[in-house]
């Protein structure tokens, strides 16, 4: 075998070693090499992310939360809405119940989301107050409820 061949060899095992070393280390196994339970993974993220460890809340429901909050804090979606996208099989697939405790907990303010999502639509579509309010309060649309809407159009 020639100098240069052995060397490529050489270099594509030691990569295939450290991909596969990088690989096991960050699937959730603990240090002695036994899986962790799941609720266990769940409550070390909590605490890693500075949230406070839900006992026996399984792991999907965490999930769900969390996706919650996302689509709460950075899209202003209605708690309608949130459910929605979180059940769709375009969405977060999440089973009913899941989501259900997600928007049971997600620590939002939906008249503040409603106002946002208002806001958003007067700026960028130019919409009236009339539109706007039928847009929040649509079933194709925002899915706020009238009286989140009614505060959104009377604080725009």
């Amino acid at each position: 075998m020639k100098k240069g061949k052995g060397k490529i060899i050489l270099i594509i095992i030691v990569v295939v070693v450290a991909i596969a070393a990088f690989g096991s280390a960050g699937n959730g196994n603990s240090q002695d090499g036994e899986a962790q339970p799941e609720a266990q993974q769940t409550t070390q993220e909590n605490e890693a992310e500075g949230q406070a460890p839900e006992p026996d809340v399984p792991a999907d429901y965490v999930s769900a939360l969390n996706q919650a909050q996302t689509y709460s804090d950075s899209m202003h979606m209605s708690k309608q809405g949130i459910y929605d996208q979180l059940i769709s099989e375009y969405g977060g697939q999440f089973e009913p119940e899941a989501a259900q405790y997600a928007v049971d907990n997600v620590e939002a303010d939906w008249n503040a989301n409603a106002l946002a999502k208002a806001r958003e639509y007067q700026e960028t579509m130019s919409m009236s107050s009339e539109a706007i309010r039928d847009q929040l309060t649509s079933e194709y649309g925002e899915k706020f409820t009238q009286e989140e809407a009614d505060y959104a159009i009377a604080n725009l």
